[in-house]
């Protein structure tokens, strides 16, 4: 079965990963240990992504557990350097869909992205104008890897699964779209995706 798109993760995939300093900035923000930070952080996280609570309401949860009271003012700081610290997008990525468009496939943005981000950043973030399909877990009431996110992904791009290549940073994410068949592969940048979808899409790039 021949492909007829190619789909990417946003975070780590379309952007580089979460900048390096962000943890610890937000850590000073709120007057706690970076390690404590990034604890709270991703373990409420899946709930910011998938929409059940805003970003208000995620950092209250982070701080509630760190110990520190929600002052308004604090949250909308966090909220603030939290959004900039995945807004760097990768130029060779937005390149790479950029080329896979001009050879005639599909491409798409599956995102494990919140609320505020969609809200605040994407307008401002080009590259996410370029997929023909975006598929966000905070529309969608889903988050990879359930299954259902990759379902409502194939069928917007209305293919099959043999007909999809779908690219992650998180193995647990490449592992749910394998069990659906979809051809997802581990992101290791986008040189080496490049050479990767040559070879599965011979004479497209």
């Amino acid at each position: 079965m021949s492909v007829k798109a190619v789909a990417f993760d946003y975070g780590g995939v379309i952007s580089y990963y979460q900048d390096g300093e962000a943890m610890k900035d937000m850590a000073d923000l709120a007057g706690i240990d970076p390690a404590l930070m990034r604890r709270v952080y991703w373990d409420n996280r899946s709930a910011y992504d998938q929409g059940l609570v805003d970003g208000a309401g995620y950092f209250t949860m982070i701080l509630a557990g760190a110990g520190v009271s929600a002052d308004p003012a604090l949250i909308e700081k966090l909220i603030r350097r939290d959004l900039a610290s995945w807004s760097a997008v990768n130029p060779e990525t937005e390149k790479l869909i950029g080329d896979l468009k001009k050879a005639g496939l599909k491409t798409a943005v599956l995102s494990n992205m919140v609320r505020d981000f969609v809200d605040r950043v994407k307008e401002n973030l080009p590259v996410l104008a370029l997929p023909d399909v975006a598929v966000y877990s905070c529309d969608v009431d889903t988050v990879k890897p359930e299954e259902k996110i990759y379902r409502i992904l194939l069928s917007r791009l209305g293919c099959d699964p043999g007909e999809l290549v779908f690219f992650d940073d998180v193995e647990a994410n490449v592992e749910g779209a394998r069990k659906l068949g979809i051809t997802a592969l581990s992101w290791k940048g986008p040189e080496e995706a490049r050479k990767e979808l040559g070879i599965l899409c011979p004479g497209r790039l």
